[in-house]
């Protein structure tokens, strides 16, 4: 029975109570009374139906994707839409509950759901159906083989972790038994019993839980090379072993306790270790999601069908619905399009694109559908390529990291020596401490810190960067990036937008407007360059032949026969230079074009910032005087060069660096690759051309120029946590050494003890992914 009646949009509603009478007024007073139209409305998608999702029923798909279980097959695949438990918790409900459903398990925290079915009573399109009418798009996860192998791992290291966690409680709790008899009470058979059962708690951590560290030496023994497991599984062996000794002779002590929670403490740290490391493949992970399994291709009778991706080809018509993604790098076929380019880009805002626009795989079409036309497909895809650079830069060592390695080995073999001469010490002093004090000695002074102080950096800085829309690709850039004193610009597609505009023709010797602009487009067409998008209009169908670039001056080629020239006024007219494109034939000039280039928006902003860190800054371009003159006044940069060949760019790159300057170069052109490799540390725009990204260290894969400030900073940043965390590394053991030899720390605190400083220098490495994306300027 109502209580309270409220008059809600001309009508009178009956409430139960005031409390939910005042809700329904905010909600109606804060404009959010849609959610209740639509939660009862029919479900409806823009401008599409419903996913065709047959081809997931595919043999090729689930002979790559799907494997075996007990009464029919398994997938994992991934979905963005689950953020929490509970999402886990209705995927897991529902879909359980359709017919031929074995097996369903969703995980939330890493986005990965886990389906087994009976082929023979449910298809798998029937299954993922359901899932999508709940609002979560499946992806694939990646090869079966691969996926399988991964979550077996995981499940290994947490089950070695969980009985390493229990032995090691259960192995203190006896010790603290034996340490607390003072006065040696305890019958000798109680404490034999003790022993023993300890003995048999602590055998499966050790030679279990411990695998990872006993392979590990064997493996650094049989490659001559002495690490950091070679002394864990030692000090671990030796503590187990001698302990094994004293239990069968009834010796004095035993230090079953120490091996246990060496174990225990090591598996922790190196399990956060491996979290670390994943802060960079996260990003391999959002480029596996961002590739559909399925795309809908237009017909050329305009009907549309739903495919698989490996079946789209180039010339083919894809189209998107709102919220889908893009399948296939393509030109934009409608008159405007909305797209989220976050996830190549690093750019957080959805962003308009024109007709005729390229538009990439892994974009997210929003507000309005889209239809494209496929000009690459798979490994020639941007996205294909984005991926490799990831997994390069992941896969890279730099020289800091291997100069930590050999620090470490080096100081492994060196305590080695010092464990030694410190034994045969104190069974001189003290026979009876002898072995504990050299035990506590290993363990203490275990290198983790120090082989962790670059490698957690070095992966949280690369998942850092690929957040902000940079990609580094090659091993020392980040060093170079961090000391960098200089910074070289390039012009055209890089200070300004990569797509100038046509503003003037001036036509000669009978030649008419339209047929110039056909000619230029034509031989400009394959070039690469960035002004060839501004005769991408003009084509007329006329075709080009015998095409080849003069560096730094422009093009020769044969379009109907004849050869032309188009470049600057001294090569293809003869004349001063004065800024235009002009096309010659021999001796006839018949054409002079006028390109206006625009000022990235963030240009003036992102300079200023690196001067702010200190960097000077140069400009060196092969456009004429005046142009770069004025942009140099615009930008407020100090000293500009035009006309620069490849050459005379690269001559700058090599004074500044004969002054003992740290150089970096920031280009986007084909001829930009040779300066790119000579200096310091290059960074190619990612709109660019390909040459110029192979020849660069660093792709900034983002629009926006602030990401280069960021990503100096970024890599400032890096170098001082690689410090810090050197710094802590060798303070501790500095300290730690001393008094493990002293005899003043007992093997179970010197374990906790070098766990704690693995701990330290992994989470201060951490403090790296900790960064705020810049955002661009529309």
């Amino acid at each position: 029975m109502q209580a309270t009646w409220l008059d809600l949009d001309g009508s009178k509603q009956g409430f139960c109570c005031d409390g939910c009478a005042a809700a329904a007024q905010w909600i109606r007073q804060s404009d959010l009374g849609d959610y209740y139209r639509l939660r009862s409305a029919t479900p409806a998608r823009v401008a599409v139906d419903a996913p065709d999702l047959s081809a997931w029923d595919g043999e090729d798909l689930l002979s790559e994707h799907a494997f075996p279980v007990d009464g029919g097959l398994e997938i994992t695949l991934l979905t963005d839409g689950m953020r929490c438990a509970a999402c886990a918790w209705l995927i897991d409900r529902a879909l359980r509950r359709e017919a031929g459903v074995l097996d369903i398990s969703a995980n939330a925290i890493t986005g990965r759901i886990r389906v087994g079915w009976d082929p023979a009573r449910v298809c798998l399109s029937h299954v993922l159906q359901r899932l999508t009418l709940l609002g979560y798009r499946p992806y694939l996860a990646g090869g079966a083989a691969r996926e399988r192998e991964r979550v077996a791992e995981r499940r290994r290291w947490l089950l070695r972790l969980g009985i390493a966690g229990l032995g090691a409680m259960q192995t203190m709790m006896l010790s603290e038994a034996l340490y607390f008899d003072f006065y040696h009470h305890m019958a000798v058979s109680t404490r034999d019993f003790f022993r023993w059962v300890t003995l048999l708690v602590c055998t499966p951590v050790v030679f279990y839980s411990g695998w990872p560290f006993l392979s590990g030496c064997w493996r650094e023994l049989r490659q001559r090379h002495l690490g950091m497991d070679s002394l864990i599984a030692s000090s671990t062996l030796l503590a187990y072993l001698a302990s094994v000794v004293e239990t069968m002779r009834g010796g004095a002590q035993v230090w079953y306790d120490a091996a246990a929670m060496f174990v225990f403490l090591l598996l922790g740290a190196r399990m956060l270790e491996q979290r670390a490391r994943r802060v960079a493949s996260q990003q391999v992970d959002a480029l596996a999601r961002s590739r559909p399994t399925l795309a809908v291709r237009e017909r050329a009778d305009g009907v549309r069908e739903s495919v698989a991706l490996t079946a789209l080809q180039v010339g083919d018509i894809a189209c998107m619905a709102v919220g889908e993604v893009v399948p296939a790098d393509g030109r934009l076929l409608d008159a405007v399009a909305v797209f989220e380019e976050a996830l190549l880009t690093g750019e957080s805002r959805p962003v308009s694109r024109e007709r005729g626009a390229s538009i990439f795989a892994g974009t997210v079409c929003r507000e309005t559908p889209a239809r494209i036309e496929i000009t690459q497909v798979g490994s020639a895809t941007r996205l294909s390529q984005l991926t490799r650079l990831v997994e390069q830069a992941q896969a890279h060592r730099p020289l800091l990291a291997r100069m930590a390695d050999r620090i470490g080995s080096w100081f492994v073999a060196s305590l080695l020596v010092v464990a030694v001469l410190v034994y045969v010490g104190w069974r001189i002093y003290d026979p009876t401490r002898a072995f504990e004090v050299t035990l506590s000695l290993l363990v203490i002074s275990c290198p983790c810190a120090l082989s962790l102080a670059v490698p957690a950096a070095l992966a949280a800085t690369h998942g850092a960067l690929a957040r902000l829309g940079v990609l580094s690709i090659r091993a020392d850039g980040l060093d170079s990036l961090a000391r960098a004193t200089d910074v070289v610009f390039d012009k055209t597609g890089t200070l300004t937008r990569m797509q100038p505009t046509l503003d003037d023709v001036q036509v000669f010797e009978g030649m008419t407007p339209a047929k110039a602009k056909a000619i230029a487009a034509a031989l400009e067409r394959d070039s690469g360059h960035p002004i060839a998008a501004a005769f991408v209009e003009q084509r007329m169908g006329l075709q080009a032949s015998e095409v080849r670039a003069v560096r730094g001056q422009g093009l020769i080629g044969k379009v109907d026969g004849v050869e032309w020239k188009l470049g600057h006024a001294p090569f293809a007219a003869k004349r001063e230079d004065d800024g235009c494109l002009w096309l010659s034939s021999g001796s006839r000039v018949v054409a002079r074009f006028r390109l206006q280039e625009r000022l990235r928006p963030d240009a003036r902003t992102a300079v200023d910032h690196l001067r702010q860190l200190g960097l000077a800054v140069y400009l060196a371009s092969g456009d004429a005087l005046d142009s770069v003159q004025r942009l140099m006044r615009q930008l407020d940069i100090g000293e500009a060069h035009a006309r620069q060949t490849s050459e005379d760019k690269l001559a700058l790159v090599r004074r500044l660096q004969a002054q003992g300057r740290i150089v970096a170069m920031v280009g986007d052109g084909l001829n930009d690759a040779p300066v790119l490799a000579g200096a310091d540390v290059s960074l190619a725009m990612g709109e660019g051309a390909a040459l110029a990204q192979r020849a660069a260290d660093m792709v900034l894969t983002a629009p926006s120029l602030l990401r280069l400030p960021a990503a100096v900073k970024l890599a400032r940043r890096t170098q001082r946590i690689i410090r810090q965390n050197f710094a802590w590394a060798v303070g501790y053991n500095l300290l730690a050494l001393p008094l493990a030899m002293a005899g003043e720390v007992t093997p179970a605190v010197a374990a906790l003890g070098m766990a704690v400083s693995s701990l330290i220098v992994t989470c201060n490495a951490l403090r790296l992914t900790r960064i705020t994306v810049p955002e661009a300027t529309a």
